[in-house]
């Protein structure tokens, strides 16, 4: 598979759901998969690359980088790209918008992957026309969605089990 998911310890189960979200959005860009690295990260990661690549110092919730962008039939070729995404955004955008992590989850990566396709969202048309099609590819993924939740609870139990920074084991 041209999708590959590096994921803390104990999250290996979101490996498969992740792979069926990605061919999702891009089989409604009519795009092929190419060599997708999707990174979920923490706050910290996601800050330095941020500072890094974008010159902004603050943690942000996807990054991605498309390889391919700038050759001139970019949307001939398979998709091919690194998608980064901070847990810890996840964790609490999904509180804010009162959805489940896997869901939040899945928002981040179906919109990172549009970016990966060639998709911005700098101007409002922009980003009407992006926020329409990550409904598009998000709609009808209620079952990846729970395995997400699923594979995410298990990290919810694990980070239960530790005890709180500063505080005695």
């Amino acid at each position: 598979m041209p999708v590959s998911v590096s994921a803390p310890r104990g999250l290996g189960g979101l490996v498969r759901p992740l792979r069926i979200l990605i061919d999702r959005v891009l089989r409604g860009e009519r795009r092929r998969p190419g060599e997708i690295a999707v990174v979920l990260a923490d706050d910290a990661l996601l800050r330095q690359i941020n500072r890094d690549w974008r010159g902004i110092d603050r943690a942000t919730d996807v990054i991605s980088f498309a390889y391919d962008e700038r050759e001139p039939d970019a949307r001939r070729l398979p998709v091919r790209g690194d998608l980064l995404v901070s847990l810890d955004r996840v964790r609490e955008q999904a509180r804010r918008y009162r959805v489940t992590m896997g869901a939040e989850l899945a928002r981040l990566v179906a919109h990172g992957t549009l970016h990966l396709c060639g998709h911005d969202h700098a101007r409002p048309m922009e980003r009407t026309r992006m926020r329409a099609r990550e409904s598009a590819a998000l709609r009808g993924a209620s079952a990846s969605v729970r395995e997400l939740d699923r594979g995410l609870a298990g990290q919810d139990r694990a980070r239960a089990g530790r005890p709180r920074r500063g505080s005695a084991g």
